[in-house]
């Protein structure tokens, strides 16, 4: 997890210097012919554009990464394959073997999104969403970083107050391959009354515990040193023992300030006072509600990425938002979240921190230039659609003339 020991607080203030800013104590650079330049990094990148708008979404970042990677001495590689219900249309399943071999061999993923009506008949193991679960248990991806950052230029898009969203700057790191999406038994039966029933079962190993508590205090030394831990230990043994083993850790992590927040008030807080939090750690289900709830506070999920790591091998980069089949093909997508999944893809997957940089600025360079899709369209601004926004963030990675505060 050498990725981690980037800063994940330079996703939240992007500053850029000028290229083109001249120093009258410096003289002009000299040529030498004899050095040779370095050869460039070279990176495997598994495209996964999935269903809906994914194609549209993941051809912008697909651009932006090559843009960016070129000034920085990055050269990518990159395979597409299908997965979700494009695998199901052409060859009967989700998660393809070519697909997952594809994945494992890469040096990251990027995807877009999966699902739509289309499929939503399926039986459960010929669903879009199988295939998604299925790559995450192939890469060994257990730990889920998702920013909920309020944008200075979008935080009138918030449906709360602007006193209240302004400054938020949350990580909500969530366990991503046990609990109750996966926990044994589970299934359908009958009660002793001989009613229908289905069951599911949360349950957490130590090791399970403290892997993804060590990313979350590691994430949160590098923020602002405050980590809430978030369970419901009142009620539930699974999280009784959660509890136990995040304050056991806790000693290893003196320098960090921690806390504890049943799930039912963490959500709650969450609206009431989001700018309380800095990193939140907490378990699949739990981290999979809040962290929806989180984006929210940002007016828009077609701002947000995320990353899922694992302890060694390739991570998982993707937007949080769904396929959108109803503006699929319309040039409508907001390409932005994952434009910056492919910067967590540089920061969190491959260490290349001066290319994440590079995309996060030029992301809110086109924001200050006022350019909108529709979902974060206001008066005053431009609405443009996918493709536009997209060479304009281009614009803004060739150019790279100003400082831009994301926040």
């Amino acid at each position: 997890m050498a990725a981690l020991q980037t800063d994940p607080r330079a996703s939240n203030t992007l500053i850029l210097e000028s290229a083109t800013r001249a120093s009258p104590r410096r003289p002009p650079a000299r040529i030498r012919c004899s050095a040779a330049p370095s050869p460039p990094r070279s990176y495997r990148i598994t495209l996964l554009p999935g269903d809906g708008i994914g194609r549209e979404v993941v051809s912008v970042a697909k651009d932006v990464l090559s843009l960016a990677g070129s000034f920085e001495g990055i050269e990518f590689r990159f395979r597409e394959v299908p997965i979700g219900g494009s695998a199901l249309d052409s060859v009967g399943v989700p998660l393809p073997e070519e697909t997952l071999t594809a994945a494992k061999e890469s040096d990251a993923v990027l995807l877009g999104a999966i699902g739509g009506y289309k499929w939503d008949a399926n039986e459960k193991h010929l669903k879009p969403e199988t295939g998604l679960l299925q790559l995450r248990a192939g890469l060994g991806v257990f730990a889920n970083l998702r920013p909920a950052t309020v944008l200075s230029q979008l935080v009138d898009s918030s449906t709360l107050k602007k006193e209240v969203a302004e400054g938020v700057d949350i990580m909500v790191v969530r366990e991503l391959t046990g609990g109750i999406y996966f926990g044994n038994p589970r299934g359908f039966g009958y009660n002793e009354r001989g009613e229908d029933i289905g069951f599911n079962t949360e349950i957490y190993s130590v090791p399970e515990i403290d892997r993804i508590a060590r990313v979350a205090f590691e994430v949160a030394r590098k923020r602002r040193g405050k980590l809430c831990s978030v369970d419901k230990a009142n009620v539930l043994e699974a999280s009784m023992l959660w509890r136990k083993r995040v304050t056991a850790l806790a000693s290893e992590f003196p320098d960090i300030e921690i806390s504890h927040m049943y799930v039912d008030n963490a959500a709650m807080q969450l609206i009431r006072n989001p700018k309380q939090f800095d990193t939140i750690v907490t378990n699949n289900i739990f981290g999979d509600i809040l962290s929806d709830e989180a984006s929210m506070l940002t007016g828009s999920i077609g701002m947000l990425p995320s990353a899922s790591i694992a302890e060694s091998g390739p991570g998982l980069f993707e937007p949080i938002h769904g396929s959108a089949p109803d503006i699929a093909g319309q040039d409508k997508a907001n390409p932005l979240a994952t434009v910056l999944s492919a910067a967590m893809l540089l920061r969190y997957g491959l260490g290349e921190e001066q290319a994440a940089k590079r995309i996060e600025a030029a992301v809110a360079n086109t924001l200050n230039k006022g350019f909108r899709t529709g979902d974060i369209f206001s008066d005053g601004t431009t609405l443009v659609g996918c493709k536009r926004m997209g060479e304009e963030v281009l614009k803004s990675v060739d150019t790279q003339t100003s400082a831009v505060p994301l926040r």
